[in-house]
Order: C-alpha cells, then structure tokens, then sequence
C-alpha cells in the first residue's frame, strides 16, 4: 500500500461520515422548513379598511369573513392564511354568517336591515331578504333545519327565513317577537349573538348591554333567562359545539367558555381564553381545535389603511 492508497484509506470513512452527516444536516434543515409551512398561522392578514364582523367555516380549511365597511366577502384557507375577494359588495354591511350543506353564505346585513345568499363558487349574491326599515341591526345568524334564524339588534324580533328544497324565497320571510323575560333596552345593542340549544330544539340569543343569555321557544318566540352564574359583557357571536358554547365578549377581548345542560337552561362557566392578538374578536368558527376570530378594532378609526386580521386561538 502506497502512500495515497493509505490516506484515501484512513480518510475515506471520515469524509463519507461528514458528507452524511452534512446530509442528514440539510434534510433535518428541509423537513423543520416544510413543517413550519404546514403549520397554520397564528394570525392570518386581512386587506387594510377591511373591517371584519363575521366569519363561516365549513367543512374544508376554507373560511370566509365579511366586510362591515361595504359588504365584500374575503376567503382564506386557515392553513396557509392565503387569501382573496371572492364577493363584491353592494355597499352595505356583512355582519354574522353562516354557511349552509348547499355551500351558500348566509350574511346578516346590519343596519341595512336585511340578509344575503351568497354562492362561494361565484361570489354572486343569489337573494336578499328584506326584514326591516328604519331602526334596526341585523346582527347574527344561525342554520336550524331548513330555516336560518337572524337577530335584531336594535328590535326585540328574531327573523326566520325557511327554506324549501333549497328554494330562496321572500314569501318565506316570517318575524318572531321576542317576550316572556326579554327585556329590550332601548338605544342599545341588544340581541347579538344566537346558536341553538344542545338538544337542538331551541334558540340561543346573548343580550349585548345586559350580558344575560336567553334561550327562545322557536314557536311562540318566549325566552327564558339561562342561568350561568356569569355575566357575558359584551357579548357577541356565539359558537356551540356539543355541549360547550363559545361566546366572543368583543370589548373584553376574550372568550368565555360554558358547559350547558342539553336543554340549554343551565350552565355554567368552564374558564376564560384570552389571546395578546386580540382587539375586540367579534365572532367565531371552529376547523379542528382550532377557534377563528375576526378583529373588528372598533376602538381604532377605520381609514383605508388601517390594518385587520383574524386570530388563531387554540382552547
């Protein structure tokens, strides 16, 4: 054995031990970058001026926000937080939204007192629903059956609107009064956030000035106090999933976290969440274990260039 055939002998296992190790440096460095992309973004941009209300999620990372400055609907997917217009708005607001097993986007229409269909495929706007003239604010919406139940926040009336095989129809349009321990303060925002009982066979409305939460027979429209021993102040859009409710207390920037009885007239509160991304969330929406909320920023001025976003939380 030769000089050189000595070294490449004595050398070859160190450099072969270095390249791999090298190697398995850049796949390590590959697999951590890889990773970092697939994990879902704690706060996901919206367009400046946009100023978020409500948001929907369905049953794909897909979600969709509505603008209160002008009623555009925004989609993002939750996992990559990439996103775009799909809806033009007419000018009015976008307020809470639900979306429905035919893919369409049930927005509440604020003070415009009225509600919107909107195909997520097309962005096209396939009815509006007249509920109200002068004072009022259609705040929130939730899906029971074939109908989609909407608050009033200034009026002391939830508005139905049934669906038949699908069809979209003003003839269908129905008021429900509010009564039994309802009690409406005027001038302020009342009805804000609605959902539906763990059984199913009722209503649930939080009252914004009070904090109080009411379940309502959806036939006769007679709400009765739930009894949580905690006040939601500033109650907004609530969230339901078994028998835990959600509800955004906006202004507080948190989120109170209740367990209700299946019936939905007891409960009582789990804990509360916070997050330092918060600036008055205003609804939310689950995909997975994931919480979404939109950041209304009603204590900033709204101007072209004000920054919105939605934040992650995780319960």
């Amino acid at each position: 054995m030769n000089l050189g055939q000595l070294i490449r002998t004595v050398l070859a296992p160190t450099l072969a031990t270095g390249l791999v190790a090298s190697g398995l440096v850049v796949a390590t460095a590959g697999s951590s970058a890889a990773a970092a992309e697939r994990r879902p973004p704690a706060r996901i941009a919206l367009p400046n001026g946009f100023q978020p209300e409500g948001i929907a999620i369905g049953r794909g990372p897909r979600a969709y926000v509505g603008s209160l400055a002008d009623g555009d609907i925004y989609r993002f997917n939750v996992n990559t937080g990439r996103g775009q217009r799909i809806s033009q708005g007419d000018g009015t607001p976008a307020v809470g939204m639900k979306l429905d097993a035919r893919g369409r986007l049930w927005a509440a229409g604020g003070a415009d007192g009225d509600a919107k269909v909107v195909n997520t495929r097309t962005g096209r706007v396939l009815r509006t629903f007249d509920f109200a003239d002068g004072t009022t604010f259609v705040n929130d919406v939730v899906l029971r059956g074939r109908a989609a139940w909407f608050t009033d926040s200034q009026r002391a009336v939830l508005y139905k609107v049934a669906s038949r095989r699908g069809k979209l129809s003003q003839a269908r349009v129905s008021r429900l009064p509010l009564k039994g321990a309802w009690n409406q303060v005027a001038g302020q925002f009342n009805a804000n956030g609605i959902s539906t009982t763990p059984d199913g066979r009722a209503l649930l409305v939080v009252q914004s000035v009070t904090g109080r939460l009411f379940r309502v027979d959806p036939q006769s429209g007679r709400a009765t106090r739930v009894r949580i021993g905690y006040t939601l102040t500033n109650g907004d859009g609530l969230l339901r999933r078994g028998n835990t409710l959600y509800v955004a207390q906006n202004r507080d920037n948190k989120v109170a976290v209740l367990r209700l009885g299946d019936r939905g007239k007891v409960g009582r509160l789990v804990r509360t969440l916070s997050h330092p991304g918060f600036d008055v969330p205003t609804t939310i929406a689950r995909y997975r274990d994931r919480l979404y909320l939109p950041n209304a920023r009603f204590t900033t001025t709204p101007t072209p260039t004000t920054p919105y976003w939605v934040t992650k939380l995780v319960p």
